[in-house]
């Protein structure tokens, strides 16, 4: 199902946003729905699980809720695939070149068991390509976001800086890690992408951590969905950085018939 105000909304709009700085508009919302997640971390709230049996909560639900309505009041008319709504009614089965991606709590695993990596995700895509978007980190109040072709980063509301990815060191590059990956799959990574330390951390704020130089690699031999990544993929590309396929081949978005799943990337800093 497509989430959407205007006529248009099954087949997708060929309207263009991407001359137009929306990164900041997305970050307020994003920080609007980090104000209704926080207060339930750590509440002792209650954990259902979805058909996939990935877990989904009460904040999961307002958050989504929430973006919904403000980017429907900001973008009249442009499609929202996000993920409740998709776990419920299913993804659409085709989509147009202009639509937005949201995860309104990526991490929802690290978010019951009380760690604080988790964050609120929308992405704009053009094409195929993630072309805007922001991410929030809820515990730290941590935004980061892109504007005028650059990524900036603020803090609970606080003056936006820009940020930028550092340079490789080979002898101490960061690689980031889920906390799920065994000793053998680190021991792999490792050796395929040549980074001497590694770092276990839930959702997309590894992208964004490469985005602001704090870290170096992320390579991710798994599953995911495209709104687990695209905000945080259009924060890494404003602050210099990338993200592929293992081949190194372009990713892209938009793959309604493969039920919006991504294959394997390898996202990168300077």
């Amino acid at each position: 199902m497509i989430r959407a105000i205007g006529r248009d909304a099954e087949r997708g709009f060929s309207l263009r946003l991407s001359d137009t700085d929306v990164g900041e508009t997305l970050a307020e919302i994003c920080e609007a729905a980090a104000a209704v997640i926080l207060p339930l971390w750590r509440s002792g709230l209650t954990v259902h699980s979805k058909s996939d049996e990935s877990p989904v909560t009460e904040a999961d639900r307002r958050g989504e809720a929430l973006i919904l309505e403000r980017l429907a009041a900001a973008f009249p008319g442009v499609p929202v695939v996000s993920e409740e709504d998709a776990s419920e009614f299913g993804t659409p089965d085709e989509i147009g070149p202009v639509f937005f991606l949201v995860d309104p709590l990526d991490g929802t695993k690290a978010f019951v068991r009380g760690d604080p990596n988790f964050t609120v995700n929308i992405g704009l895509i053009e094409d195929g390509r993630p072309v805007a978007g922001a991410v929030n980190a809820p515990p730290t109040g941590e935004t980061w976001f892109t504007r005028g072709g650059q990524t900036w980063k603020r803090i609970n509301g606080g003056v936006a800086q820009p940020v930028r990815v550092r340079t490789w060191d080979a002898g101490d590059a960061l690689g980031l890690i889920s906390h799920t990956a065994t000793d053998e799959q680190i021991r792999h990574l490792t050796d395929a992408y040549g980074f001497a330390r590694t770092e276990a951390m839930d959702s997309s704020i590894k992208l964004c951590r490469i985005a602001e130089g704090a870290a170096d690699i992320y390579p991710r031999h798994g599953p995911t969905m495209e709104w687990d990544i695209a905000a945080a993929h259009a924060v890494l590309l404003g602050a210099g950085g990338r993200l592929a396929t293992p081949e190194g081949e372009a990713f892209v978005y938009g793959k309604a018939d493969k039920g919006f799943r991504n294959g394997w990337f390898v996202a990168r800093g300077g």
